[in-house]
């Protein structure tokens, strides 16, 4: 499923207009066994904590290594996305192979990301030892991969978000101004447009 959402952004923004892709690996969501749940939870948190204008770009695909490359390389590549957040398929269960997939398409690998989002998660659940998040660059797009459940897909963004518009500055990608009463990004002051 492919959808397309254009969020104009705050007025008083000094931000750039940014392309994000979601992409929901799940055999069910994608099968519509049951409604996808992830997907709309990462759109909330951009249409709350982003104040420059975005265009998102949303695929819900089966839990397949091959369909989740080709997936990330179009949203990259052919779309053109900044920043592709990822959500499902990271647990170690046998078709968990999110991972992987961003493993095999990122030039470079962040682990920062995933050691980050495994700490703030454990802070809520004993069984986020057993996620395998990841993050990685493509050219100038940044992916990471976020847990699957709509509550642990929020408390992880929120704080993992405060990293991003800086690292799209640093890889080449437009600035990506924050709604601070939301999202705090930060920047250091050199970096910073106000």
């Amino acid at each position: 499923m492919d959808a397309l959402t254009r969020i104009d952004g705050h007025a008083d923004s000094v931000g750039e207009e940014a392309r994000i892709g979601i992409l929901v690996a799940s055999d069910r969501a994608s099968s519509k066994a049951y409604q996808d749940e992830g997907g709309p939870a990462i759109l909330q948190f951009l249409i709350e904590a982003t104040a420059s204008p975005l265009e998102v770009h949303y695929r819900c695909i089966p839990d397949s290594m091959d369909e989740i490359e080709a997936t990330l390389i179009e949203l990259a590549d052919e779309v053109g996305c900044h920043v592709i957040v990822t959500t499902g398929g990271t647990g170690p269960a046998q078709r968990d192979v999110t991972p992987e997939a961003t493993e095999r398409v990122v030039e470079r690998i962040m682990p920062g990301f995933g050691e980050q989002m495994r700490s703030i998660s454990l802070q809520y659940t004993p069984t986020a030892i057993l996620s395998r998040q990841t993050a990685g660059i493509r050219g100038s797009c940044l992916i990471f991969n976020l847990p699957g459940r709509p509550k642990s897909i929020r408390e992880t963004i929120d704080e993992i978000w405060k990293a991003v518009p800086y690292c799209v500055d640093l890889i080449g990608g437009p600035y990506i101004d924050t709604n601070d009463d939301v999202c705090n990004a930060f920047r250091p002051k050199n970096a910073r447009r106000r």
